[in-house]
């Protein structure tokens, strides 16, 4: 996956992996670059800025997300499928394809929500059907997890440094009905949040241009092609 300053590029892959397990170790295989997940927005506000890169791939039939974070504590309250998981250590994407957008967030347990609508008011979650398909993957391990922090070391606060990767079937597009990704022109965003840990933070792929925080926002969504 490629980037300019405001449009990625994600590349095909001739094969999916079998679980988002190996995600990773395939996008390594296949030098699939990392992009940083750097714009902090609201930072008068909310000081604290972790470390968040992403990466993704497609094959036509499934998206490969990979997010790789660094942060000073973790929280996965939320262990249920469309619970309130934006308020754990999440990490999300928007992605508009048409009138509307997909809003595809996961904590770092492994529980997911999974929207759609014109803007952030009345959104319809989708079907148990939808997020049961998506298959996702933490290497903190899928499972509750209280806010928890990492112990000082040498004066030097420790982060937590977790991985998080999704297969995302196309269906999961349930508003557009589309068959395959290939070729398709998108417009998306790519987020980092955690609403209630001890150092709230919203970062973003593309910055983000509202008073306080806000990620829906197409507005302000980047360009995206599936190669």
């Amino acid at each position: 996956m490629s980037t300019s300053a405001s449009t990625l590029a994600i590349a095909k892959l001739s094969s999916a992996p079998e679980s988002a397990g190996q995600i990773a170790a395939m996008l390594d295989h296949a030098g699939i670059e990392w992009h940083n997940m750097s714009c902090h927005n609201w930072a008068d506000s909310y000081p604290y800025c972790p470390t968040v890169r992403f990466r993704a791939a497609h094959t036509g039939t499934v998206l490969l997300l990979n997010y790789d974070v660094c942060e000073r504590s973790i929280r996965a309250e939320a262990t249920a499928d469309n619970g309130a998981v934006w308020e754990d250590s999440c990490c999300e994407l928007f992605l508009q394809l048409g009138e509307g957008y997909y809003n595809i967030e996961c904590n770092c347990g492994g529980a997911l929500l999974v929207g759609y609508g014109l803007d952030r008011h009345n959104r319809e979650c989708a079907g148990s059907e939808i997020t049961s398909a998506i298959d996702r993957w933490t290497s903190i391990g899928r499972k509750h997890i209280p806010l928890t922090y990492m112990t000082q070391k040498d004066s030097t606060n420790a982060d937590w440094h977790w991985q998080l990767s999704l297969i995302i079937p196309v269906a999961t597009f349930f508003h557009d009905g589309i068959a395959r990704l290939d070729g398709l022109s998108a417009r998306c965003n790519l987020y980092k949040c955690g609403d209630k840990l001890d150092s709230p933070h919203f970062m973003s792929w593309r910055p983000v241009g509202t008073p306080r925080p806000d990620f829906h926002q197409p507005d302000f969504f980047g360009d995206c092609k599936f190669l």
